[in-house]
């Protein structure tokens, strides 16, 4: 039995959201996966209109359920470029290249929290032995991988540590589910936490973090290696590392609790690729 088949998707989750439909024909297609943004349709539409705007003519977004769907529409050439998580970055590393990396708190870094309710008593992940678990997607670095690895390190599995896990494909969903006592721990995005403490903090007020990673290199926009050098995908990029220049920019920067968007340096992901070698040699 593999993870995949292990994990079944939390009945509360959000699977998808109808994709923004554009009035004009679509000259720049971006994929994106609700995992991140969990279908905020507000924040979504901000971050279009900028990107339009920059642009100077439709951007469409491609919106599917999972980092698996998605990175298959990046690969597939059906989107021009799309916003991954490191983790499946790195799985398709030779194909592939980075065209931003967003920055959190001045930085291109963002960390993975162990939760579980707030009145829950655990203080480690080795408390939370025999109970039910949600993760966001089984490609997501800071929903899975991370929790997966550090169960590695002691020769454990999700499948053998845990007694049952979920997928709810979306961060926002794995606090709620913690925090409604559908599950007692999950493996969230600490960006995604700390920006819904900031913003509903009645949400996040039924959860306590207990354990936080080591800083990693923030999910970024990737596109195809061999098509760097066309028109749409360099202005693409060009306009996701401008995008702070503009006041809409700046607004949907806002929306998303960013600062701006930078190229990647050298090394960032080395972290996640490290964690990855780690559940491979399991």
């Amino acid at each position: 039995m593999n993870r995949r088949q292990f994990l079944g998707c939390a009945s509360t989750s959000i699977l998808y959201c109808k994709p923004l439909v554009a009035e004009e024909p679509v000259a720049f297609r971006l994929g994106l996966t609700p995992v991140f943004l969990d279908n905020d349709a507000i924040v979504l539409k901000h971050f279009q209109s900028a990107l339009e705007s920059i642009l100077g003519a439709a951007v469409g977004f491609e919106q599917r359920r999972t980092y698996e769907e998605v990175t298959g529409l990046l690969l597939s050439g059906s989107v021009d470029a799309a916003w991954l998580c490191g983790y499946p970055f790195l799985q398709h590393a030779d194909v592939l290249s980075i065209l931003a990396v967003p920055l959190w708190n001045g930085r291109p870094l963002y960390q993975s929290y162990l939760i579980v309710g707030r009145d829950d008593a655990a203080s480690a992940l080795s408390d939370l032995e025999g109970a039910t678990h949600a993760f966001s997607d089984p490609d997501s670095n800071s929903g899975y991988l991370v929790t997966a690895s550090e169960l590695a390190r002691i020769g454990r599995s999700p499948e053998t540590f845990f007694r049952r896990g979920i997928f709810t494909y979306g961060h926002r969903n794995v606090v709620r589910a913690v925090a409604d006592g559908l599950v007692r721990s999950g493996s969230v995005d600490g960006y995604v936490w700390e920006a819904l403490t900031t913003r509903e903090p009645q949400l996040t007020k039924g959860t306590r973090v207990i354990w936080k990673s080591e800083w990693m290199g923030f999910p970024p926009f990737c596109a195809r290696s061999d098509r760097l050098r066309e028109a749409t995908v360099e202005r693409l990029g060009n306009a996701l590392r401008g995008i702070g220049n503009s006041d809409r920019g700046r607004n949907a920067l806002d929306l998303l609790t960013l600062d701006g968007m930078a190229p990647a340096s050298p090394g960032l992901f080395d972290g996640i690729a490290k964690r990855m070698a780690e559940i491979e040699a399991l």
